[in-house]
Protein backbone atom coordinates (compact mmCIF):
# COMPACT_ATOMS: atom_id res chain seq x y z
CA UNK A 1 0.00 0.00 0.00
CA UNK A 2 1.17 3.54 -0.66
CA UNK A 3 2.11 5.39 2.49
CA UNK A 4 0.37 8.65 1.59
CA UNK A 5 -2.33 9.44 -0.91
CA UNK A 6 -3.33 13.01 -0.16
CA UNK A 7 -4.27 15.99 -2.30
CA UNK A 8 -2.25 15.99 -5.52
CA UNK A 9 -1.39 19.70 -5.43
CA UNK A 10 -0.32 19.60 -1.77
CA UNK A 11 1.84 16.52 -2.28
CA UNK A 12 3.52 17.91 -5.36
CA UNK A 13 4.17 21.22 -3.60
CA UNK A 14 5.86 19.32 -0.76
CA UNK A 15 7.94 17.38 -3.25
CA UNK A 16 8.94 20.55 -5.07
CA UNK A 17 10.04 22.20 -1.84
CA UNK A 18 12.38 19.28 -1.24
CA UNK A 19 13.61 19.51 -4.83
CA UNK A 20 14.33 23.21 -4.50
CA UNK A 21 16.44 22.57 -1.42
CA UNK A 22 18.40 19.84 -3.16
CA UNK A 23 18.87 21.88 -6.32
CA UNK A 24 21.02 24.22 -4.24
CA UNK A 25 23.39 21.38 -3.39
CA UNK A 26 26.13 20.21 -5.72
CA UNK A 27 29.14 18.02 -5.24
CA UNK A 28 32.09 19.68 -3.61
CA UNK A 29 35.35 19.59 -5.53
CA UNK A 30 37.63 16.87 -4.24
CA UNK A 31 40.78 18.64 -3.07
CA UNK A 32 42.36 15.88 -0.99
CA UNK A 33 45.78 14.60 -1.90
CA UNK A 34 46.06 11.48 -4.07
CA UNK A 35 47.08 9.52 -0.95
CA UNK A 36 43.82 10.35 0.86
CA UNK A 37 41.34 7.46 0.71
CA UNK A 38 37.76 8.63 0.02
CA UNK A 39 34.86 6.61 1.36
CA UNK A 40 32.54 7.61 -1.48
CA UNK A 41 35.11 7.15 -4.23
CA UNK A 42 37.21 4.24 -2.99
CA UNK A 43 35.55 2.35 -0.14
CA UNK A 44 31.79 2.39 -0.61
CA UNK A 45 31.96 0.58 -3.98
CA UNK A 46 33.98 -2.21 -2.32
CA UNK A 47 31.58 -2.55 0.63
CA UNK A 48 28.52 -2.26 -1.59
CA UNK A 49 29.64 -5.06 -3.90
CA UNK A 50 30.93 -7.41 -1.21
CA UNK A 51 29.38 -6.60 2.18
CA UNK A 52 26.08 -4.73 2.01
CA UNK A 53 24.03 -7.82 1.12
CA UNK A 54 24.51 -9.05 4.71
CA UNK A 55 25.60 -5.87 6.47
CA UNK A 56 23.74 -3.10 4.66
CA UNK A 57 20.43 -1.23 4.78
CA UNK A 58 18.14 -4.27 4.46
CA UNK A 59 17.21 -5.05 8.07
CA UNK A 60 15.66 -8.41 7.20
CA UNK A 61 18.86 -9.64 5.51
CA UNK A 62 21.30 -8.10 8.00
CA UNK A 63 23.53 -10.51 9.90
CA UNK A 64 25.34 -10.20 13.25
CA UNK A 65 23.51 -6.91 13.79
CA UNK A 66 26.34 -5.27 11.85
CA UNK A 67 25.62 -2.39 9.49
CA UNK A 68 28.50 -1.11 7.37
CA UNK A 69 26.64 1.40 5.19
CA UNK A 70 26.44 3.98 7.99
CA UNK A 71 29.16 5.40 10.20
CA UNK A 72 27.10 4.83 13.34
CA UNK A 73 26.56 1.17 12.51
CA UNK A 74 30.18 0.49 11.59
CA UNK A 75 31.55 2.13 14.75
CA UNK A 76 28.98 0.55 17.11
CA UNK A 77 30.08 -2.20 19.51
CA UNK A 78 29.26 -5.76 18.46
CA UNK A 79 28.34 -8.64 20.78
CA UNK A 80 32.05 -9.22 21.35
CA UNK A 81 32.35 -5.70 22.70
CA UNK A 82 34.60 -4.67 19.82
CA UNK A 83 33.65 -2.50 16.84
CA UNK A 84 33.92 -3.37 13.17
CA UNK A 85 35.84 -0.14 12.64
CA UNK A 86 38.16 1.55 15.11
CA UNK A 87 39.18 4.84 13.47
CA UNK A 88 42.93 5.11 13.13
CA UNK A 89 43.64 1.52 14.21
CA UNK A 90 43.22 -1.20 11.62
CA UNK A 91 44.62 -3.91 13.91
CA UNK A 92 41.86 -3.27 16.47
CA UNK A 93 39.13 -3.22 13.81
CA UNK A 94 37.11 -6.43 13.53
CA UNK A 95 36.48 -5.71 9.86
CA UNK A 96 40.21 -5.69 9.13
CA UNK A 97 40.75 -8.85 11.14
CA UNK A 98 38.00 -10.69 9.29
CA UNK A 99 39.08 -9.71 5.76
CA UNK A 100 42.75 -10.59 6.39
CA UNK A 101 42.47 -13.78 8.46
CA UNK A 102 43.62 -17.10 7.02
CA UNK A 103 40.91 -18.96 8.99
CA UNK A 104 38.31 -20.10 6.46
CA UNK A 105 35.56 -20.04 9.11
CA UNK A 106 36.15 -16.41 10.09
CA UNK A 107 37.13 -15.16 6.63
CA UNK A 108 35.01 -12.40 5.11
CA UNK A 109 33.42 -12.33 2.65
CA UNK A 110 32.45 -15.99 3.35
CA UNK A 111 33.23 -18.60 0.72
CA UNK A 112 29.55 -19.33 0.01
CA UNK A 113 29.04 -15.71 -1.06
CA UNK A 114 31.39 -16.32 -4.04
CA UNK A 115 32.89 -12.87 -3.45
CA UNK A 116 36.58 -12.17 -2.95
CA UNK A 117 38.43 -8.98 -2.06
CA UNK A 118 41.55 -8.23 -4.11
CA UNK A 119 44.85 -7.30 -2.49
CA UNK A 120 44.36 -3.74 -3.71
CA UNK A 121 40.88 -3.51 -2.16
CA UNK A 122 42.14 -4.87 1.17
CA UNK A 123 44.98 -2.34 1.13
CA UNK A 124 42.55 0.51 0.46
CA UNK A 125 40.34 -0.52 3.38
CA UNK A 126 43.36 -0.74 5.71
CA UNK A 127 44.69 2.68 4.73
CA UNK A 128 41.20 4.17 5.03
CA UNK A 129 40.87 2.84 8.59
CA UNK A 130 44.27 4.21 9.50
CA UNK A 131 43.24 7.60 8.12
CA UNK A 132 40.21 7.66 10.45
CA UNK A 133 37.58 5.52 8.65
CA UNK A 134 35.66 8.69 7.86
CA UNK A 135 32.33 8.30 6.10
CA UNK A 136 31.05 10.90 3.63
CA UNK A 137 27.55 11.92 2.70
CA UNK A 138 26.22 11.05 -0.72
CA UNK A 139 27.57 13.65 -3.13
CA UNK A 140 24.08 14.89 -4.00
CA UNK A 141 23.68 16.14 -0.42
CA UNK A 142 27.08 17.80 -0.03
CA UNK A 143 26.93 21.58 0.07
CA UNK A 144 29.12 23.41 -2.43
CA UNK A 145 32.42 24.68 -1.11
CA UNK A 146 33.91 27.85 -2.51
CA UNK A 147 37.63 27.56 -3.23
CA UNK A 148 39.99 30.45 -3.76
CA UNK A 149 41.73 30.31 -7.15
CA UNK A 150 45.05 28.50 -6.73
CA UNK A 151 48.46 30.07 -7.28
CA UNK A 152 50.11 29.28 -10.60
CA UNK A 153 53.64 29.49 -11.93
CA UNK A 154 52.79 31.40 -15.13
CA UNK A 155 50.65 34.27 -13.84
CA UNK A 156 50.45 35.79 -17.33
CA UNK A 157 48.60 32.83 -18.87
CA UNK A 158 45.23 32.92 -17.02
CA UNK A 159 42.62 35.40 -18.23
CA UNK A 160 40.20 34.55 -15.42
CA UNK A 161 39.80 32.50 -12.28
CA UNK A 162 38.72 29.38 -14.18
CA UNK A 163 41.98 29.51 -16.14
CA UNK A 164 43.90 29.47 -12.85
CA UNK A 165 42.28 26.17 -11.83
CA UNK A 166 43.03 24.69 -15.25
CA UNK A 167 46.62 25.86 -15.30
CA UNK A 168 47.23 24.65 -11.72
CA UNK A 169 46.18 21.15 -12.72
CA UNK A 170 48.33 21.27 -15.87
CA UNK A 171 51.37 22.46 -13.96
CA UNK A 172 50.86 19.80 -11.27
CA UNK A 173 51.08 17.18 -13.98
CA UNK A 174 53.94 18.80 -15.86
CA UNK A 175 51.82 19.65 -18.90
CA UNK A 176 52.40 22.78 -20.96
CA UNK A 177 49.19 24.47 -22.16
CA UNK A 178 48.59 24.59 -25.88
CA UNK A 179 49.09 27.79 -27.76
CA UNK A 180 46.20 30.17 -28.36
CA UNK A 181 43.87 29.14 -31.20
CA UNK A 182 43.56 31.43 -34.22
CA UNK A 183 40.28 33.21 -34.91
CA UNK A 184 39.23 30.83 -37.70
CA UNK A 185 39.47 27.93 -35.23
CA UNK A 186 37.76 29.88 -32.47
CA UNK A 187 34.68 30.76 -34.50
CA UNK A 188 34.26 27.16 -35.67
CA UNK A 189 34.53 25.88 -32.11
CA UNK A 190 32.02 28.45 -30.84
CA UNK A 191 29.50 27.77 -33.61
CA UNK A 192 29.66 23.99 -33.33
CA UNK A 193 29.52 24.05 -29.55
CA UNK A 194 26.74 26.59 -29.07
CA UNK A 195 24.43 26.07 -32.05
CA UNK A 196 25.67 22.81 -33.55
CA UNK A 197 26.25 24.26 -37.01
CA UNK A 198 29.42 25.44 -38.74
CA UNK A 199 29.77 29.15 -39.49
CA UNK A 200 29.24 30.44 -43.01
CA UNK A 201 32.32 31.60 -44.94
CA UNK A 202 31.03 35.16 -44.63
CA UNK A 203 30.76 34.86 -40.83
CA UNK A 204 34.31 33.48 -40.64
CA UNK A 205 35.73 36.30 -42.73
CA UNK A 206 33.86 38.94 -40.71
CA UNK A 207 35.18 37.57 -37.42
CA UNK A 208 38.75 37.08 -38.63
CA UNK A 209 38.90 40.65 -39.94
CA UNK A 210 37.11 42.29 -36.98
CA UNK A 211 39.65 44.65 -35.29
CA UNK A 212 37.57 44.94 -32.12
CA UNK A 213 39.46 43.33 -29.19
CA UNK A 214 36.05 42.24 -27.84
CA UNK A 215 35.10 40.51 -31.09
CA UNK A 216 35.03 37.07 -29.45
CA UNK A 217 32.73 38.28 -26.66
CA UNK A 218 30.38 39.76 -29.27
CA UNK A 219 30.43 36.49 -31.19
CA UNK A 220 29.44 34.50 -28.11
CA UNK A 221 26.62 36.94 -27.33
CA UNK A 222 25.28 36.61 -30.87
CA UNK A 223 25.31 32.82 -30.70
CA UNK A 224 23.63 32.74 -27.30
CA UNK A 225 20.90 35.02 -28.69
CA UNK A 226 20.32 32.71 -31.67
CA UNK A 227 17.22 30.45 -31.55
CA UNK A 228 19.57 27.69 -32.73
CA UNK A 229 21.22 27.81 -29.29
CA UNK A 230 18.12 26.45 -27.57
CA UNK A 231 17.66 23.82 -30.26
CA UNK A 232 21.24 22.63 -29.78
CA UNK A 233 21.38 22.54 -25.99
CA UNK A 234 17.80 21.39 -25.37
CA UNK A 235 18.84 18.02 -26.77
CA UNK A 236 20.94 17.29 -23.69
CA UNK A 237 18.00 17.81 -21.33
CA UNK A 238 15.59 15.96 -23.62
CA UNK A 239 17.88 12.94 -23.39
CA UNK A 240 17.70 13.08 -19.58
CA UNK A 241 13.94 13.53 -19.74
CA UNK A 242 13.66 10.36 -21.99
CA UNK A 243 11.77 12.43 -24.58
CA UNK A 244 10.43 10.66 -27.65
CA UNK A 245 7.73 11.36 -30.23
CA UNK A 246 6.27 7.85 -30.06
CA UNK A 247 5.09 5.62 -27.22
CA UNK A 248 7.65 2.84 -27.53
CA UNK A 249 7.11 -0.92 -27.28
CA UNK A 250 6.23 -2.98 -30.32
CA UNK A 251 3.23 -0.84 -31.39
CA UNK A 252 5.22 2.40 -31.04
CA UNK A 253 2.31 4.68 -31.91
CA UNK A 254 3.11 8.32 -32.64
CA UNK A 255 2.63 11.00 -30.01
CA UNK A 256 0.93 13.66 -32.03
CA UNK A 257 1.51 16.49 -29.56
CA UNK A 258 4.83 15.50 -27.99
CA UNK A 259 6.58 18.37 -29.75
CA UNK A 260 5.01 20.87 -27.33
CA UNK A 261 7.25 19.63 -24.52
CA UNK A 262 10.28 19.76 -26.81
CA UNK A 263 9.40 23.35 -27.73
CA UNK A 264 9.13 24.26 -24.03
CA UNK A 265 12.67 23.04 -23.36
CA UNK A 266 14.00 24.96 -26.36
CA UNK A 267 12.25 28.15 -25.24
CA UNK A 268 13.47 27.66 -21.67
CA UNK A 269 17.08 27.70 -22.89
CA UNK A 270 16.56 30.60 -25.26
CA UNK A 271 14.69 32.69 -22.68
CA UNK A 272 17.17 31.82 -19.90
CA UNK A 273 14.36 30.50 -17.70
CA UNK A 274 15.50 30.27 -14.04
CA UNK A 275 16.37 26.69 -13.16
CA UNK A 276 14.02 26.47 -10.18
CA UNK A 277 11.13 27.54 -12.43
CA UNK A 278 12.36 25.09 -15.08
CA UNK A 279 12.08 22.27 -12.54
CA UNK A 280 8.80 23.35 -10.92
CA UNK A 281 6.95 23.73 -14.19
CA UNK A 282 7.96 20.29 -15.43
CA UNK A 283 6.70 18.61 -12.28
CA UNK A 284 3.64 20.75 -11.55
CA UNK A 285 3.26 23.51 -14.11
CA UNK A 286 -0.50 22.98 -14.07
CA UNK A 287 -0.50 23.85 -10.36
CA UNK A 288 2.06 26.67 -10.33
CA UNK A 289 1.03 28.51 -13.50
CA UNK A 290 -2.13 26.96 -15.00
CA UNK A 291 -2.77 30.05 -17.15
CA UNK A 292 0.72 30.03 -18.67
CA UNK A 293 0.82 27.93 -21.87
CA UNK A 294 4.57 27.40 -21.47
CA UNK A 295 4.11 25.96 -17.98
CA UNK A 296 1.39 23.62 -19.24
CA UNK A 297 3.67 22.47 -22.07
CA UNK A 298 6.37 21.78 -19.48
CA UNK A 299 4.26 19.11 -17.77
CA UNK A 300 4.92 16.90 -20.78
CA UNK A 301 8.02 15.91 -18.79
CA UNK A 302 5.90 13.57 -16.63
CA UNK A 303 4.50 11.72 -19.62
CA UNK A 304 7.60 11.65 -21.80
CA UNK A 305 8.50 8.05 -20.95
CA UNK A 306 7.40 4.84 -22.61
CA UNK A 307 3.68 4.09 -22.54
CA UNK A 308 2.04 0.74 -23.24
CA UNK A 309 -0.98 1.34 -25.49
CA UNK A 310 -2.24 -2.23 -25.82
CA UNK A 311 -2.58 -4.02 -22.49
CA UNK A 312 -4.90 -6.62 -21.01
CA UNK A 313 -7.14 -6.02 -18.03
CA UNK A 314 -4.74 -7.88 -15.74
CA UNK A 315 -1.88 -5.56 -16.77
CA UNK A 316 -3.55 -2.23 -16.01
CA UNK A 317 -2.31 -1.86 -12.44
CA UNK A 318 1.20 -3.08 -13.27
CA UNK A 319 1.51 -0.66 -16.19
CA UNK A 320 0.27 2.20 -14.02
CA UNK A 321 2.94 1.50 -11.40
CA UNK A 322 5.56 1.22 -14.13
CA UNK A 323 4.64 4.72 -15.28
CA UNK A 324 4.79 6.09 -11.71
CA UNK A 325 8.18 4.41 -11.32
CA UNK A 326 9.34 6.01 -14.58
CA UNK A 327 8.40 9.47 -13.26
CA UNK A 328 10.23 8.91 -9.97
CA UNK A 329 13.34 7.45 -11.62
CA UNK A 330 13.60 10.29 -14.10
CA UNK A 331 13.19 12.98 -11.45
CA UNK A 332 15.89 11.26 -9.42
CA UNK A 333 18.45 10.98 -12.20
CA UNK A 334 17.77 14.31 -13.91
CA UNK A 335 17.10 16.63 -10.96
CA UNK A 336 18.37 15.05 -7.75
CA UNK A 337 21.54 13.22 -8.72
CA UNK A 338 20.01 10.05 -7.24
CA UNK A 339 19.07 6.65 -8.61
CA UNK A 340 15.84 6.16 -6.67
CA UNK A 341 14.43 3.32 -8.78
CA UNK A 342 16.19 0.52 -6.89
CA UNK A 343 14.09 1.35 -3.82
CA UNK A 344 10.97 0.12 -5.60
CA UNK A 345 11.83 -3.39 -4.39
CA UNK A 346 14.23 -2.85 -1.46
CA UNK A 347 16.03 -0.17 0.50
CA UNK A 348 18.62 1.29 -1.85
CA UNK A 349 22.03 -0.12 -0.96
CA UNK A 350 24.01 2.75 -2.49
CA UNK A 351 21.92 5.92 -2.61
CA UNK A 352 20.26 6.87 0.72
CA UNK A 353 16.72 6.08 -0.40
CA UNK A 354 14.62 3.68 1.73
CA UNK A 355 11.63 1.91 0.19
CA UNK A 356 9.22 3.94 2.34
CA UNK A 357 10.51 7.20 0.85
CA UNK A 358 10.28 5.78 -2.67
CA UNK A 359 6.58 5.04 -2.27
CA UNK A 360 5.96 8.41 -0.64
CA UNK A 361 7.55 9.96 -3.73
CA UNK A 362 5.45 8.10 -6.29
CA UNK A 363 2.29 8.68 -4.22
CA UNK A 364 2.56 12.37 -5.15
CA UNK A 365 1.82 11.41 -8.76
CA UNK A 366 -1.05 8.94 -8.25
CA UNK A 367 -3.54 11.53 -9.51
CA UNK A 368 -1.36 12.50 -12.46
CA UNK A 369 -3.08 11.14 -15.58
CA UNK A 370 -1.67 11.17 -19.10
CA UNK A 371 -3.99 13.29 -21.26
CA UNK A 372 -4.10 15.85 -24.05
CA UNK A 373 -5.28 19.37 -23.21
CA UNK A 374 -6.23 22.33 -25.35
CA UNK A 375 -3.81 25.19 -24.61
CA UNK A 376 -3.21 28.48 -26.46
CA UNK A 377 0.31 27.94 -27.76
CA UNK A 378 0.27 31.28 -29.60
CA UNK A 379 0.13 33.42 -26.48
CA UNK A 380 -0.06 36.79 -28.27
CA UNK A 381 -2.96 35.72 -30.49
CA UNK A 382 -4.69 34.20 -27.47
CA UNK A 383 -4.33 37.36 -25.41
CA UNK A 384 -5.66 39.49 -28.26
CA UNK A 385 -8.65 37.17 -28.76
CA UNK A 386 -9.30 37.13 -25.02
CA UNK A 387 -9.23 40.93 -24.88
CA UNK A 388 -11.76 41.13 -27.74
CA UNK A 389 -13.98 38.54 -26.05
CA UNK A 390 -13.94 40.35 -22.71
CA UNK A 391 -14.67 43.68 -24.36
CA UNK A 392 -17.65 42.24 -26.29
CA UNK A 393 -19.04 40.45 -23.25
CA UNK A 394 -18.48 43.20 -20.70
CA UNK A 395 -21.95 44.80 -21.32
CA UNK A 396 -23.62 41.40 -21.09
CA UNK A 397 -21.79 40.57 -17.87
CA UNK A 398 -22.73 43.93 -16.38
CA UNK A 399 -26.38 43.42 -17.36
CA UNK A 400 -26.39 39.95 -15.80
CA UNK A 401 -24.87 41.26 -12.58
CA UNK A 402 -27.43 44.07 -12.45
CA UNK A 403 -30.28 41.59 -12.94
CA UNK A 404 -28.99 39.17 -10.30
CA UNK A 405 -28.49 41.88 -7.66
CA UNK A 406 -31.64 43.78 -8.58
CA UNK A 407 -34.77 42.31 -10.16
CA UNK A 408 -33.87 38.67 -9.52
CA UNK A 409 -33.12 39.31 -5.85
CA UNK A 410 -36.46 41.10 -5.45
CA UNK A 411 -38.31 38.24 -7.13
CA UNK A 412 -36.61 35.70 -4.88
CA UNK A 413 -37.52 37.64 -1.73
CA UNK A 414 -41.12 37.84 -2.96
CA UNK A 415 -41.18 34.09 -3.63
CA UNK A 416 -39.89 33.36 -0.14
CA UNK A 417 -42.68 35.47 1.32
CA UNK A 418 -45.38 33.75 -0.77
CA UNK A 419 -47.07 30.36 -0.45
CA UNK A 420 -45.72 29.18 -3.81
CA UNK A 421 -42.66 27.61 -2.23
CA UNK A 422 -44.91 25.16 -0.39
CA UNK A 423 -45.84 23.63 -3.74
CA UNK A 424 -42.25 23.26 -4.85
CA UNK A 425 -41.18 19.69 -5.42
CA UNK A 426 -37.63 18.48 -5.98
CA UNK A 427 -37.00 16.48 -9.18
CA UNK A 428 -36.67 13.23 -7.20
CA UNK A 429 -38.64 12.13 -4.12
CA UNK A 430 -37.52 9.28 -1.89
CA UNK A 431 -40.24 6.65 -1.56
CA UNK A 432 -41.19 5.57 1.93
CA UNK A 433 -41.82 1.85 1.56
CA UNK A 434 -44.92 0.70 3.44
CA UNK A 435 -44.51 -3.00 2.71
CA UNK A 436 -41.71 -5.17 1.30
CA UNK A 437 -41.95 -8.91 0.60
CA UNK A 438 -39.72 -11.61 -0.85
CA UNK A 439 -41.10 -14.66 -2.64
CA UNK A 440 -37.97 -16.56 -1.62
CA UNK A 441 -38.37 -15.96 2.12
CA UNK A 442 -35.95 -13.08 2.67
CA UNK A 443 -36.81 -10.24 5.03
CA UNK A 444 -35.91 -6.56 4.83
CA UNK A 445 -34.26 -4.28 7.36
CA UNK A 446 -34.82 -0.54 7.02
CA UNK A 447 -31.60 1.47 7.38
CA UNK A 448 -31.09 5.04 8.59
CA UNK A 449 -30.91 6.47 5.07
CA UNK A 450 -34.30 4.98 4.17
CA UNK A 451 -32.88 2.12 2.08
CA UNK A 452 -33.77 -1.53 2.63
CA UNK A 453 -31.30 -4.39 3.12
CA UNK A 454 -32.40 -7.92 2.20
CA UNK A 455 -31.39 -10.51 4.79
CA UNK A 456 -32.18 -14.09 5.71
CA UNK A 457 -33.01 -16.59 2.97
CA UNK A 458 -31.00 -16.15 -0.22
CA UNK A 459 -32.31 -18.45 -2.99
CA UNK A 460 -30.85 -18.59 -6.51
CA UNK A 461 -33.85 -16.61 -7.82
CA UNK A 462 -36.32 -14.35 -6.03
CA UNK A 463 -39.02 -11.74 -6.52
CA UNK A 464 -39.18 -8.58 -4.42
CA UNK A 465 -42.40 -6.58 -4.14
CA UNK A 466 -42.52 -3.09 -2.66
CA UNK A 467 -45.55 -0.83 -2.07
CA UNK A 468 -45.57 2.84 -1.20
CA UNK A 469 -48.26 5.51 -0.83
CA UNK A 470 -47.37 8.87 -2.34
CA UNK A 471 -48.98 12.27 -2.76
CA UNK A 472 -47.32 12.94 -6.13
CA UNK A 473 -48.93 13.29 -9.54
CA UNK A 474 -47.23 13.39 -12.92
CA UNK A 475 -44.53 10.83 -12.09
CA UNK A 476 -42.30 10.51 -15.16
CA UNK A 477 -39.41 8.30 -14.00
CA UNK A 478 -38.47 5.61 -11.49
CA UNK A 479 -34.94 5.35 -10.11
CA UNK A 480 -33.67 2.15 -8.50
CA UNK A 481 -30.57 2.46 -6.34
CA UNK A 482 -28.42 -0.59 -5.56
CA UNK A 483 -26.22 0.60 -2.70
CA UNK A 484 -23.02 -0.88 -1.31
CA UNK A 485 -23.22 -2.22 2.22
CA UNK A 486 -20.29 -3.47 4.29
CA UNK A 487 -22.59 -6.12 5.78
CA UNK A 488 -22.85 -7.81 2.37
CA UNK A 489 -20.29 -10.03 0.65
CA UNK A 490 -17.60 -7.78 -0.92
CA UNK A 491 -19.74 -4.81 0.11
CA UNK A 492 -22.54 -5.81 -2.27
CA UNK A 493 -24.62 -4.27 -3.61
CA UNK A 494 -26.02 -7.74 -4.42
CA UNK A 495 -26.24 -10.93 -2.37
CA UNK A 496 -24.44 -13.28 -4.77
CA UNK A 497 -21.24 -14.94 -3.60
CA UNK A 498 -19.24 -12.26 -5.43
CA UNK A 499 -21.43 -9.31 -4.37
CA UNK A 500 -23.32 -9.13 -7.66
CA UNK A 501 -27.04 -9.09 -8.48
CA UNK A 502 -29.02 -9.54 -11.69
CA UNK A 503 -32.31 -7.67 -12.14
CA UNK A 504 -34.18 -9.64 -14.83
CA UNK A 505 -37.39 -7.57 -14.86
CA UNK A 506 -39.14 -4.64 -13.19
CA UNK A 507 -42.81 -3.66 -13.25
CA UNK A 508 -44.56 -0.59 -11.81
CA UNK A 509 -48.31 -0.42 -11.13
CA UNK A 510 -50.07 2.73 -9.94
CA UNK A 511 -53.49 2.60 -8.26
CA UNK A 512 -55.68 5.25 -6.58
CA UNK A 513 -55.44 4.97 -2.80
CA UNK A 514 -59.17 5.62 -2.38
CA UNK A 515 -60.08 2.66 -4.62
CA UNK A 516 -62.01 4.85 -7.01
CA UNK A 517 -60.42 3.84 -10.28
CA UNK A 518 -58.53 1.03 -11.97
CA UNK A 519 -54.83 0.32 -11.43
CA UNK A 520 -52.51 1.36 -14.27
CA UNK A 521 -49.32 -0.45 -15.29
CA UNK A 522 -46.66 2.10 -16.12
CA UNK A 523 -44.88 1.39 -19.38
CA UNK A 524 -41.12 1.65 -18.73
CA UNK A 525 -38.66 2.67 -21.45
CA UNK A 526 -35.28 4.30 -22.17
CA UNK A 527 -33.40 2.75 -19.25
CA UNK A 528 -29.95 4.05 -18.30
CA UNK A 529 -27.55 2.89 -15.59
CA UNK A 530 -24.39 4.10 -13.91
CA UNK A 531 -22.62 0.87 -14.89
CA UNK A 532 -23.48 -2.22 -16.95
CA UNK A 533 -21.84 -5.62 -16.84
CA UNK A 534 -20.69 -6.85 -20.24
CA UNK A 535 -23.50 -9.00 -21.66
CA UNK A 536 -25.99 -7.96 -18.95
CA UNK A 537 -27.03 -4.36 -19.74
CA UNK A 538 -29.80 -2.38 -18.12
CA UNK A 539 -31.98 -2.77 -21.25
CA UNK A 540 -32.19 -6.52 -20.49
CA UNK A 541 -34.36 -5.73 -17.45
CA UNK A 542 -37.14 -4.68 -19.85
CA UNK A 543 -36.96 -7.49 -22.42
CA UNK A 544 -39.00 -10.68 -22.44
CA UNK A 545 -36.13 -13.00 -21.57
CA UNK A 546 -36.29 -13.96 -17.85
CA UNK A 547 -32.70 -15.22 -17.98
CA UNK A 548 -31.24 -11.86 -19.02
CA UNK A 549 -30.96 -8.78 -16.88
CA UNK A 550 -28.92 -5.96 -15.41
CA UNK A 551 -25.75 -6.76 -13.43
CA UNK A 552 -22.61 -4.89 -12.35
CA UNK A 553 -19.67 -7.34 -12.35
CA UNK A 554 -16.85 -6.38 -11.56
CA UNK A 555 -17.84 -3.08 -9.93
CA UNK A 556 -18.65 -4.56 -6.51
CA UNK A 557 -18.65 -2.62 -3.27
CA UNK A 558 -19.92 0.51 -5.02
CA UNK A 559 -23.20 2.40 -5.34
CA UNK A 560 -25.13 1.85 -8.57
CA UNK A 561 -28.38 3.26 -9.94
CA UNK A 562 -30.73 2.78 -12.88
CA UNK A 563 -33.40 5.13 -14.21
CA UNK A 564 -36.50 4.03 -16.13
CA UNK A 565 -38.60 6.56 -18.02
CA UNK A 566 -42.38 6.25 -17.99
CA UNK A 567 -43.95 6.58 -21.44
CA UNK A 568 -46.93 8.35 -19.81
CA UNK A 569 -46.96 10.12 -16.42
CA UNK A 570 -48.86 8.38 -13.60
CA UNK A 571 -50.47 9.56 -10.37
CA UNK A 572 -54.02 10.09 -9.10
CA UNK A 573 -55.82 12.85 -7.25
CA UNK A 574 -55.42 12.35 -3.55
CA UNK A 575 -52.89 9.60 -2.90
CA UNK A 576 -51.43 6.96 -5.19
CA UNK A 577 -50.29 3.45 -4.31
CA UNK A 578 -47.20 2.39 -6.22
CA UNK A 579 -46.40 -1.32 -6.43
CA UNK A 580 -42.94 -2.12 -7.74
CA UNK A 581 -42.07 -5.73 -8.55
CA UNK A 582 -38.48 -6.76 -9.26
CA UNK A 583 -37.53 -10.25 -10.39
CA UNK A 584 -34.08 -11.79 -10.03
CA UNK A 585 -34.04 -14.93 -12.18
CA UNK A 586 -30.62 -14.78 -13.89
CA UNK A 587 -28.42 -17.69 -12.75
Amino acid sequence: MLDALTDDAQERATLLHALQERIKRVAAEVTASPDTISYSRDIRPILSNNCFACHGPDEEQRKANLRLDTEEGAHAALKSGRAALVPGDRAASTLWQRITTADAVDKMPPADSHKTLTAKEIDLIGRWIDQGAKYERHWAFVKPVEHAPPSVGDASWPRGDIDRFILAKLEANGVEPNGEADRRTLIRRAYLDLIGLPPTPEAVDAFVNDPDPNAYDKLIDELLASPRYGERWARHWLDLARFAESHGYEQDYNREYAYHYRDFVIKAFNEDLPYDTFVKWQIAGDEYAPDNPLAMMATGFLGAGTHATQITKSQVEKERYDELDDMARTIGTSMLGLTVGCARCHDHKYDPIPTDDYYRLISTFTKTVRSNLEIPVDDLTHQQALARFEKEHAPLTAELTSFETGALSERFDAWLASDEKQAFQPPWSLLTIDNATSAGGAYFTKLEDGSLRAEGANPDSDTFTFTAKIDLKGITSIRVEALHDDALVKGGPGRAVNGNFALSSIKVIAAPANGEGDPVEAKLSKPIATFEQTGLPIAAALDDDPKSGWAVDPEFGKDHAAIFRLESPVGFDGRTILTITMEFAVN
